[in-house]
């Protein structure tokens, strides 16, 4: 199907591209990798009138550390994130679940930002970012502004973003020495996750001490477990593990569709989670 007629612009600089925003009001739309956005217009799902394409916008993409802060460019292709020596070491959980995004060519030219900037609660990386307790910063006319990832989802394809703010940065506190798993249950290779889990897990002699699990549609938003995690704190062996895992889907309100029941997805959750965290642990 072929899309609505819509106007095109190609800015140079972020503030060019926030005064494009700005002036095609909620009929503009940014382009990053296209590939959330342009198949919903093809669809006709979407209808913009002035698309601001961001990729030649110079300092969008790449990683670099501040602090204990890893900071990662909007701009950077899941390809790019995936290779990112700094990601690796710092977010090793955000590389892992990049890795298991859509297919190759998808991964070359999507991005971080614009996969967070849709907001689809079965996308992979909402729930990791959550995870990692991460910050989104955006720039408007009103300037600079940090948002954290638990108040950035708002609800089914909604951010906390402004129709003129750009997402340009995602900041993400190093993890370094945790250990990480993202486990996903898929109807067919490359799909989107019927349930995804996200897990982080941080050991002291032998026991969890803490851990952190964020859930990928199992809700009009990802989510973090909050119940599980805090069942979690403690857990020395493998049972103990699963019994935490049991209160994932506390508070949660899975959907209904063509892949899965609320029921099904629940027991998913439960499922996921438990194997999540034990690969985490080193338990598995």
């Amino acid at each position: 199907m072929i899309p609505p007629a819509f106007d095109y612009v190609r800015p140079h600089t972020v503030e060019e591209a926030v005064r494009a925003l700005a002036d095609g009001g909620e009929d503009a739309k940014v382009l990053a990798g296209g590939q959330s956005l342009l198949p919903l217009m093809r669809l006709r799902m979407a209808f913009p009138q002035l698309l601001v394409d961001t990729g030649r916008i110079p300092g969008l993409r790449g990683s670099r550390m501040e602090d204990d802060t890893l900071v990662v460019g909007a701009m950077t292709t899941h390809h790019d994130v995936l290779r990112d020596a700094l990601v690796r070491r710092h977010a090793g959980l955000l590389a892992t679940a990049t890795a298991t995004v859509a297919d190759p060519a998808v991964r070359h030219r999507g991005t971080l930002g614009g996969s967070l900037a849709h907001a689809d609660p079965a996308a992979d990386l909402p729930a990791v970012v959550l995870a990692l307790e991460g910050e989104l910063v955006a720039v408007g006319p009103r300037g600079r502004r940090t948002i954290p990832a638990r108040d950035f989802f708002t609800d089914y394809l909604e951010t906390a973003l402004a129709p003129d703010e750009l997402l340009v940065e995602v900041r993400l506190p190093s993890t370094d020495g945790w250990g990480f798993h993202y486990e996903k249950f898929q109807r067919v290779a490359q799909a989107y996750a019927i349930v995804g889990v996200a897990a982080l897990v941080r050991r002291d002699n032998g026991s969890i001490a803490e851990a952190r699990v964020g859930l990928t549609n199992m809700g009009s938003t990802p989510l973090r477990a909050p119940a599980a995690e805090e069942a979690l704190a403690g857990a020395g062996d493998a049972a103990a593990v699963k019994r935490a895992a049991g209160e994932a889907t506390a508070g949660t309100r899975p959907s209904r569709d063509t892949s899965a029941s609320p029921e099904y997805r629940a027991h998913l959750a439960r499922v996921l989670t438990g194997r999540a965290v034990l690969a985490a642990a080193g338990m598995g």
